[in-house]
């Protein structure tokens, strides 16, 4: 489990890590990066009532890099990666090592089920379950088990790891799609098995969830960069919304400033419709049962759609034209209420 100001999460994360129905020995690994927030405090007081907890120390707070750190100092043939800011059902560790067995996987996932204790967060999670919010993978909702692209977070054999190599450390968002890349070219199966599910608490803000949709967006760029055709063509979407967007305002004030006129200001005037109907569709999410019953819920899922949208695009095509670079996701620094020095 990487680490990092998961003060509010933590302690329930690890309970239900712990709480696992496994038949065998366990240990949880805490990847501890430079938290503000009273973390680290409270996963050592933690570490000091259970000692199936291990604390190993993740200076950089790179995600990738704290999940090798973990893995290296594992003592067990399967690695289960698991979040601070998740809560795993008692069984499971259990069903997910059944299913690896039965269909001789080498990583098996299942659905990320999003949930929020306040009006936007719950906005956020109705996003993050459905296809309209973040594309239709598999984890996202998906109902059918099978072979898979990538897994949420994943259970693993080791010994496969060991094989294809961890984690990159030189990927910082999207390093478990890469992986699972490589698992499936080294000719093992990635699993998506509907019957295991996570519960996910997203972003607490607008500005978090905006700059976090914005690094894993320019990451994904990266991504293409780095592997072509190997990314699937969903993620092409919200970037073509960006481009179709600026094309629309470009066209806008041509016609404003009476640049483009005639026949060419009526065809250049088809640049809008996609853009109308990208707005129908959110404002029918938003409505919908989908949007949830409050207003507030409604008004904040039409405001959470197009932000997650726009600023993964924004990001993904700054990532395919510069690179991702050191780009991180600033939405884990710092506690809510203190910055980091």
């Amino acid at each position: 489990m990487p680490v990092l100001n998961e003060r509010d999460y933590l302690g329930r994360a690890v309970e239900t890590v712990l709480a696992q129905d496994v038949p065998g020995p366990t240990e949880l690994i805490l990847a501890l990066g430079p938290s503000t927030d009273g973390t680290n405090a409270l996963a050592a007081e933690l570490a000091a009532g259970d000692d199936r907890i291990v604390l190993v120390e993740n200076p950089g707070a790179d995600i990738p890099i704290g999940l090798n750190l973990a893995i290296r100092a594992a003592r067990h043939p399967t690695v289960v990666r698991v979040d601070a800011h998740s809560e795993l059902d008692p069984t499971y560790a259990r069903r997910a090592l059944a299913t690896l067995d039965r269909v001789r996987a080498a990583n098996v996932g299942g659905v990320m089920r999003a949930d929020g204790r306040t009006p936007f967060q719950r906005a956020v999670a109705r996003a993050y379950n459905s296809p309209i919010g973040l594309g239709g993978g598999a984890y996202h909702g998906g109902t059918q088990e099978g072979e898979a692209e990538s897994a949420y977070l994943g259970v693993m054999r080791r010994e496969v790891l060991g094989e294809v190599g961890l984690f990159d450390e030189s990927i910082r968002r999207g390093e478990d799609w890469e992986l699972n890349l490589r698992i499936r070219r080294a000719g093992y199966r990635v699993w998506f098995d509907p019957s295991l599910a996570v519960t996910y608490w997203p972003r607490e803000s607008w500005a978090r969830l905006v700059r976090q949709f914005s690094a894993t967006g320019r990451w994904r760029g990266e991504l293409v960069r780095r592997f072509g055709r190997g990314n699937s063509l969903r993620f092409f979407a919200p970037p073509a919304l960006v481009l179709t967007i600026l094309l629309g305002i470009i066209v806008g004030v041509l016609q404003l400033t009476g640049l483009l006129q005639g026949w060419w200001s009526v065809a250049a005037s088809v640049v809008y419709l996609p853009v109308l109907a990208y707005a129908v569709l959110i404002a029918a999410v938003a409505l919908g049962r989908g949007g949830g019953h409050g207003w507030r819920d409604k008004l904040w899922t039409a405001a959470v759609l197009p932000s997650m949208h726009l600023a993964w695009g924004w990001g993904f095509l700054l990532g395919v034209i510069g690179g991702a670079h050191d780009t991180v996701d600033t939405s884990r620094l710092g506690s809510r209420n203190t910055p980091l020095p």
